[in-house]
């Protein structure tokens, strides 16, 4: 945990409000976030195999939801700056052993406020697309683990996740 005495997004009123970043320094901001989808052993090989279902093809849905998603984070999460984002990479990860897509956003931008809000909002979307994409075959699926995994840009630094705690 921060040592920071407060919350970023009160004031000294104890009303929400939205972080004033005027006098940030523009610097390239990066973020790297994470979500897994556990699914059946037979859900993971067919998407592994033909990444497609009777809506189509899952992994372009799913980039495109995600991507979507985190140009839109501003309208989704109260009190986050709209950002101009220069890049949003999103890939899929099958991991066979745990029987799982993980999912993995980067977002970044020349700015003044950092892109871990919409890195972490396109690996939820991705997910919840994928799930959407994939219900049909299997409702058992879980989405689970949706973390930032780096962060670099601004005055805070980098801050990188020592060892993600995928389960």
């Amino acid at each position: 945990m921060s040592k920071k005495s407060s919350f970023s997004h009160i004031n000294e009123r104890g009303e929400a409000q939205m972080v004033d970043i005027h006098r940030k320094e523009e610097t390239w901001r990066e973020a790297t976030a994470c979500a897994s989808v556990s699914m059946t052993p037979e859900l993971l090989r067919r998407l592994a195999d033909t990444a497609t279902t009777d809506k189509g093809d899952v992994w372009a849905a799913a980039r495109i939801a995600g991507i979507a998603a985190a140009k839109q984070t501003d309208q989704l999460i109260p009190l986050c700056h709209r950002l101009a984002l220069s890049k949003v990479d999103i890939r899929f990860d099958v991991d066979t052993k745990k029987t799982r897509v993980v999912i993995v956003a980067t977002c970044g931008l020349w700015g003044r406020s950092g892109a871990e809000m919409e890195a972490l909002t396109a690996v939820s979307v991705a997910a919840l697309t994928l799930y959407d994409m994939c219900k049909a075959l299997d409702k058992t699926m879980v989405i689970s683990d949706i973390m930032l995994l780096d962060k670099r840009g601004g005055k805070s630094g980098h801050y990188q996740r020592a060892k993600p705690s995928l389960r």
